[in-house]
């Protein structure tokens, strides 16, 4: 999620008794939730580091235990501080005590986490002993509904430490129905799709071709170079961020991927979006550059097209079938600037420049 909620929710919860444990309560769970997301100062070693870091250790086992023993010391040591100023102290209550703001800081983590893994951009959770991504795919990374839900609630509350208290219950009922409701919309998008275009689609890889409650990538297979019989490698219903009843199903086939806009209110659906996927030899040897692998471990559903200039020379450009746009005009799309990677080959087979961005 986006660190907006994330602190809105921290402010929820403080509103529970995990923020009447004493002075500092509140701020440790703010600084708790967003926490994890100190992994940006990876961005300073370019944005291909960042994409090789982001949702790393931060949010695995290890963050919830580091972040939150870090948080609570930072918290505890300034109100300590404070309390020690001149005509500072004991103004406000005594901080709480350390165990207090520990047991605080390592829920505001765990929630963070939490809250990221039902959004299509995922997260690793078993970072850094495994590097894999894991999503549920319920919500986009902004849920418009749970910002108005959060502040509604914030708002209301104000009034009284009771009404603080009874609000905080309401939105946390008013999530549960919103991740519910995606949860039955996100089941029968995936249905509606395998119902009407399932037998059109080439036979699944395995048995998981049509996703589970949590999806997990990179693959453990390479990509197909067009060897073999195509298959269906899975297929994702994605979130949009408007509707929470229309959905964006993408099936990843074993050399293309398909894309149906997909209404659970409407029974009728579209035709489908064909995106060709070819993995020719000169795109595995683009995959092993550094760039290139950067994306591709952060890549759900990479997609690879190849064009050759004037001079004989090729370019391979990867990119996230998540992230990409304007596929009413297959023909034109539009690509994320941010998950795009070119890598450039010489008429004499060298790499000559392999960039992220557009």
């Amino acid at each position: 999620m986006d660190n907006l909620t994330h602190t809105l929710f921290a402010l929820t919860l403080a509103r529970t008794r995990l923020g009447r444990g004493g002075r500092g309560t509140t701020p440790a769970l703010v600084l708790a939730s967003n926490a994890p997301d100190i992994d940006i100062v990876a961005a300073l070693g370019g944005s291909a580091n960042y994409l090789a870091w982001h949702r790393g250790p931060t949010h695995g086992l290890l963050g919830v235990v580091g972040l939150g023993l870090t948080t609570a010391a930072l918290v505890w040591g300034g109100g300590k501080f404070i309390e020690q100023r001149p005509k500072g102290g004991g103004q406000s209550g005594d901080t709480a005590r350390f165990s207090t703001l520990l047991v605080v800081s390592i829920v505001g983590v765990l929630f963070h986490i939490l809250m990221d893994l039902p959004t299509s951009y995922g997260t690793r959770l078993l970072s850094p002993f495994s590097w894999r991504w894991y999503a549920i795919d319920l919500l986009p990374i902004i849920d418009i509904y749970l910002l108005i839900v959060l502040v509604a609630g914030l708002v209301v509350g104000r009034r009284s430490a009771e009404a603080g208290r009874r609000c905080a219950a309401i939105v946390f009922v008013l999530m549960a129905v919103n991740y519910g409701g995606r949860a039955m919309a996100h089941h029968a998008a995936l249905h509606l799709t395998e119902r009407q275009f399932g037998a059109t689609l080439p036979p699944a890889c395995d048995q998981l071709a049509w996703g589970s409650l949590v999806d997990g990538w990179p693959p453990r297979t390479v990509p197909s170079s067009g060897g073999s019989d195509p298959c269906t490698v899975d297929t994702a219903a994605l979130p949009t961020f408007l509707s929470p009843f229309q959905w964006r199903v993408i099936a990843q086939l074993s050399d293309a991927y398909e894309i149906y806009n997909v209404d659970v209110l409407d029974s009728r659906l579209p035709a489908a979006v064909r995106v060709p996927n070819h993995w020719t030899p000169i795109v595995l040897e683009a995959a092993t550059t550094r760039t290139a692998r950067s994306l591709l471990g952060f890549a759900r559903l990479p997609q690879a097209r190849v064009s050759a200039d004037s001079s004989g020379g090729s370019t391979v450009v990867f990119t996230d079938m998540r992230f990409v746009t304007g596929l009413a005009d297959p023909q034109m799309p539009r690509r994320s600037a941010l998950f795009l990677v070119t890598v450039t080959f010489s008429s004499d087979h060298k790499i000559v420049e392999e960039r992220l961005g557009q």
